[in-house]
């Protein structure tokens, strides 16, 4: 959940400078590329820090090396807050993310059906992930591709 609250908050501070004059967030896609970058920049920061070993444990078993997977996921996610804000290629970095998200769900499945914690927090169940990951892939196709 601490990713979906770090998307709406940041995109509500980005949008509130776009209201207090700032011109490059005075509409709603500036400000959400920056909000979508923030939330994967934080959930990259997991994929080193103290979260790391729940995040190995929530890759499927049939999949090799899952903590060369977590690394790459995460350098993925760096790449693609960058790329998120970057006007040339926005619209490819939306795409790659959003195939990306797709491509990690079964993680996120497992992490739901075996109760697997993400620091010491019990993750949602099933039904509320399958819901944060389709807003976050809308979140980000709609960062950028409008």
């Amino acid at each position: 959940m601490v990713p979906f609250y770090a998307l709406i908050v940041s995109f509500a501070v980005f949008r509130a400078l776009g209201l207090l004059g700032i011109s490059y967030f005075d509409d709603w896609q500036s400000p959400l590329q920056w909000a979508v970058a923030v939330m994967l920049l934080l959930t990259a920061s997991a994929h080193w820090g103290g979260k790391r070993a729940d995040l190995i444990r929530m890759v499927p078993p049939a999949l090799p090396r899952p903590d060369l997977l977590v690394s790459a996921t995460g350098l993925l996610e760096i790449a693609g807050a960058l790329g998120i804000v970057l006007p040339g290629v926005s619209r490819l970095a939306s795409v790659c993310l959003a195939v990306m998200l797709i491509a990690m769900f079964p993680a996120n499945v497992r992490a739901a059906q075996e109760k697997l914690t993400i620091g010491g927090r019990p993750v949602p169940g099933l039904p509320a992930r399958t819901l944060l990951q389709a807003v976050f892939i809308a979140a980000i196709l709609l960062a950028g591709w409008l």
